[in-house]
């Protein structure tokens, strides 16, 4: 499937403003694979999670965009923040689900903005793309990234506000 187009500067996403005017939010070609893979392995060593080397990270990705597997947004010049997507077809809608795999600031930007417009970008990327759902996951402690999802109409309660909470699983095979 081929990746949704997105480029834009920051300004209005999803009810919130990025303080950089000029932030620029696009979609990655695998030329960008290199910046991909440094984010990418910095988003889990911060996190103490495990990461192969960034090199690694960026040879899967130009891979996985040129396959039209992922789709990943990055914001600013350097860039200083990604979002990456996967789209898969619905039994359920017959329309694409979007899942939103990893959104991604580094640290000395955050609270700028820039997470709220990668996810309005990746929300508008979805649309353009056809997908009618999107879904994510983060951990119960990641309390501002809860706050940014739930800011723009995510819910972890199955069927609205007042049904059960959704829960996340997963296992190493």
């Amino acid at each position: 499937m081929a990746n949704p187009g997105v480029e834009r500067d920051g300004g209005d996403w999803s009810g919130g403003r990025c303080q950089d005017a000029a932030m620029r939010i696009r979609r990655a070609g695998f030329e960008d694979a290199a910046e991909i893979g440094r984010l990418l392995h910095d988003f889990n060593t911060e996190f103490s999670e495990p990461a192969p080397a960034p090199a690694v990270l960026a040879e899967r990705a130009a891979k996985l965009i040129a396959q039209g597997e992922l789709t990943f947004l990055l914001a600013g010049e350097q860039p200083n923040g990604l979002a990456q997507m996967r789209f898969l077809p619905s039994i359920w809608s017959g329309e694409l689900d979007a899942y939103l795999e990893e959104l991604y600031v580094v640290p000395e930007r955050r609270g700028q903005g820039i997470g709220r417009a990668l996810l309005g970008a990746a929300m508008e990327a979805a649309r353009a793309a056809g997908a009618t759902h999107m879904d994510l996951n983060t951990g119960e402690t990641d309390t501002a990234a809860r706050a940014l999802y739930e800011s723009v109409g995510f819910t972890n309660r199955e069927g609205g506000p007042e049904g059960p909470t959704m829960l996340y699983y997963e296992i190493e095979l």
